[in-house]
């Protein structure tokens, strides 16, 4: 009974923990910037849209929104088709062959972002795609490939060999037993890399800041940043971004939450 009640005591203070922060953000976002130096931690006198109308009206939000969009989206279906397809493939191989593929996928996880900073702008700047969504989309697809495929993989590496070979025997070759058989089993684990992926994306700073400049191919993190002055910092508008960038990130969790906690479970136990 006290193990049980510690574990809900330590839970709720997990909570409060989130919840302040979060309640404090989205109620300053309503707050005009005198006031916010005036009284940061307490409520506004006079809720006000200003910060939301000043971000669509004066500060393009609508136009990096979308750029967020394009970027995510493509990124992340991108990465899903790939991903699932190396990683039919890797369990397909399997043995050592299938192992070293593995474990040049997972290689690239362990290499820190800031290492290949300079090798990776010099690249894409000789193929003139710095300033281009499409330069951005392609390296993030290169950048967290590996992150899918070591998830995934996991996940279909403990699929039945038995119903596979049922397929075969049917008839099927290998692209139909990963499009009517494999993926379909897959999805749950596809599910749940998605919203990752698009966490991951959408709030990706370093690499819209290391290759984009022009102010219409900015994405919404970058955005956020020129709100920051060396003086003065308008906290309303910068938290009312917060606020307009964290909408899609809670939409998705909330519409495929059971997705997200099959995905993240599924292959965990075998037999």
């Amino acid at each position: 009974m006290v193990l049980k009640w510690g574990k809900r005591l330590i839970l709720l203070l997990f909570a409060v923990l989130i919840i302040i922060p979060v309640s404090l953000v989205f109620i300053t976002s309503f707050k005009q910037s005198t006031e916010f130096y005036s009284n940061p931690v307490g409520l506004p006198k006079q809720f006000t849209w200003d910060s939301y109308l000043e971000m669509f009206q004066q500060q393009s939000m609508g136009l990096y929104f979308m750029n967020s969009v394009v970027v995510t989206v493509s990124t992340v279906f991108f990465i899903l088709f790939f991903s699932t397809m190396i990683a039919y493939a890797i369990m397909r191989i399997g043995g050592k062959k299938g192992f070293i593929v593995y474990g040049l996928f997972a290689l690239g996880m362990m290499v820190p972002s800031q290492v290949n900073m300079i090798p990776l702008y010099a690249l894409v700047y000789k193929l003139k795609m710095t300033n281009s969504l499409t330069g951005l989309i392609i390296v993030s697809i290169a950048v967290y490939l590996p992150v899918a495929v070591f998830i995934i993989s996991g996940f279909m590496s403990s699929m039945s060999k038995e119903l596979l070979e049922a397929s075969n025997l049917d008839g099927a070759n290998e692209w139909v037993m990963y499009r009517k058989v494999v993926l379909p089993i897959s999805m749950p684990s596809v599910a749940a890399t998605a919203i990752f992926l698009f966490v991951m994306v959408w709030n990706d700073l370093l690499y819209p800041l290391l290759f984009i400049t022009e102010k219409t191919k900015k994405t919404i993190p970058l955005a956020l940043l020129q709100f920051q002055g060396e003086y003065v910092t308008n906290f309303p508008a910068i938290f009312a971004g917060v606020v307009i960038a964290s909408g899609p990130m809670v939409l998705a969790y909330v519409l495929l939450q059971r997705y997200f906690v099959a995905g993240m479970t599924a292959g965990a136990v075998k037999g």
